[in-house]
């Protein structure tokens, strides 16, 4: 057996009351593109951070080349020959592409930064990667792609045994993808290791030589990319068997159209977010969005609420338009939205509970009409009671609360709006179970309330119990629609695990 280029045994990472990885094993070997696959908390990230010498192991050993190694930062990582090239492109944009590609590890002479020999390395890095460009050129000016490229260059630029591709497609289209897959390919025959972690099965069945799947911070397996199928993949992926897809993907009976829709998406398009996607909603719908992980869940729902700009189509809310690109306009057409992330993008957690109700209804108003104070404890006490917050008092900082409740003061604050059509991303993510009972008991009320609800969860489950049509999504675009019967766990995941064209796409 030869002996892998990078080798991990036995890897525990502990955190505060989570075991994020758990005995972990993987190899790499030279010359070998190794994709690492998992949902988001499988444990992807950490490993990630132990191979690069940002995180401590508990148990466990780490070897390049057979050589026993225990990096306690990214530079003791690069001096092993481990560089990572991450999702979120650590270039400096204002500097040159040479000033980038050695940044940190500048040529001197006489004490001075020898420019002349910093371009020369930067066009040498470059050359390997087969990229023609003026290494002078500041790196802000050039595209995604060629700023993605730079950066490899840069982990090229020192010592590379191992590279790591942390999502590296994510901002590129279809054609630079393949023009970053030539490169891989390349580096791969020179004999680098390379590891590959991304969310697009497709990506994966045509660069990856070997596949390892995390699930809940344990390893799952490991196998040739050839010889694992798609649905394989995702079944190991999410735990969840997946059955077969053959008539389960109709969409149904034609839906009667019987008057003005209370939610029309149509051809609703942005570059590298989501391919153009239409659909109809009527008072009452539920309809759920589901794919894995970058599949453009949450990126359609922000084109919905006009948090990002679209490039292409339109929505519209009983018949109107709504401004594109506007969250007010969306908020005064009756569209509502709970982001992903409450923590950071919903709630004020240093606020009060009443000040994180009124904060819409105060913004939708003006500042020079202020909500008067006795209104203000009137509505939180009304929808303190009715959602059943718990919480000490309306002054406590909704920080303090629990994850359930801090969502439910999230809901409550649209809720007092009185929407037509609420967006949910991951509404249950983080509560425990008592609260996500509740929380999806509450859909189901708003629903016969007349409330139009478009449910994004991971757990398909979830989108099972609440909707009564589904979206599926899969890298960047919707592939089908279900309805009926053909709403049903495995049926959903089947979709998400086929390949494009397979299916009978609504």
């Amino acid at each position: 057996m030869t002996t892998p280029l990078l080798a991990a045994s036995r890897i525990v990472v502990d955190f505060p009351g989570v075991r994020a990885l758990d005995g972990v094993d993987f190899e790499l070997s030279a010359g070998e593109v190794h994709a690492l696959m998992g949902e988001n908390g499988a444990g992807k990230s950490t490993l990630i951070r132990v191979f690069t010498g940002l995180q401590r192991v508990d148990a466990g050993s780490l070897a390049v080349a057979g050589t026993p190694i225990a990096p306690r930062s990214p530079r003791d990582a690069e001096d092993f020959g481990i560089r990572a090239v991450h999702q979120e492109i650590d270039l400096v944009p204002t500097l040159s592409i040479a000033e980038n590609v050695t940044l940190g590890r500048e040529p001197t002479r006489f004490g001075f930064v020898d420019r002349a020999a910093a371009r020369r390395r930067a066009e040498s890095a470059l050359a390997r990667l087969r990229v023609d460009v003026d290494v002078g050129r500041t790196l802000g000016a050039c595209s995604i792609a060629t700023q993605q490229l730079v950066a490899i260059a840069r982990a090229l630029d020192a010592t590379c045994r191992v590279l790591i591709l942390d999502e590296p497609t994510s901002s590129l289209d279809a054609d630079e993808t393949e023009r970053l897959f030539a490169v891989l390919r390349e580096l791969r025959a020179q004999g680098l290791g390379i590891v590959f972690i991304t969310h697009f099965l497709d990506h994966v069945e045509r660069i990856a030589d070997r596949v390892t799947v995390l699930r809940n911070g344990a390893r799952v397996g490991t196998w040739p990319a050839r010889e694992l199928s798609r649905a394989a993949l995702v079944e190991a992926m999410t735990g969840r068997p997946i059955a077969p897809t053959a008539g389960s993907a109709s969409s149904g009976a034609p839906r009667v159209d019987d008057g003005v829709p209370r939610l029309s998406v149509d051809r609703v398009a942005r570059r590298l977010a989501i391919a153009p996607t239409s659909f109809t909603m009527r008072s009452g719908d539920a309809l759920g969005l589901a794919g894995l992980l970058g599949s453009g869940r949450t990126e359609l729902v922000r084109l919905l609420f006009q948090a990002d700009a679209s490039d292409s189509g339109q929505v519209r809310v009983d018949g109107v338009v709504v401004a594109p690109g506007s969250v007010r306009a969306a908020i005064a057409a009756g569209l509502a939205l709970c982001p992903e992330d409450r923590k950071h993008d919903g709630l004020v957690l240093e606020a009060s509970v009443l000040e994180n109700l009124v904060l819409a209804l105060q913004a939708r108003r003006g500042a020079l009409r202020p909500i008067p104070r006795a209104t203000q404890e009137r509505l939180a006490a009304h929808w303190i009671e009715r959602l059943r917050i718990k919480t000490p008092s309306h002054d406590t900082p909704v920080g303090r609360l629990s994850g359930g409740n801090q969502q439910k003061v999230l809901l409550a604050r649209w809720l007092a709006l009185s929407p037509k059509v609420l967006l949910l991303d991951e509404p249950t993510r983080g509560i425990d179970v008592g609260a996500k009972a509740e929380i999806l008991e509450l859909v189901t009320t708003l629903r016969k309330d007349g409330l139009a609800v478009v449910f994004v969860s991971a757990e398909i489950d979830e989108v099972v119990r609440v909707c009564d049509r589904v979206l599926v999504l899969r890298d960047r675009a919707v592939v089908t629609q279900l309805e009926g019967a053909a709403v049903a766990g495995p049926t959903i995941l089947a979709h998400i695990a086929a390949r494009h064209g397979s299916e009978a796409d609504a």
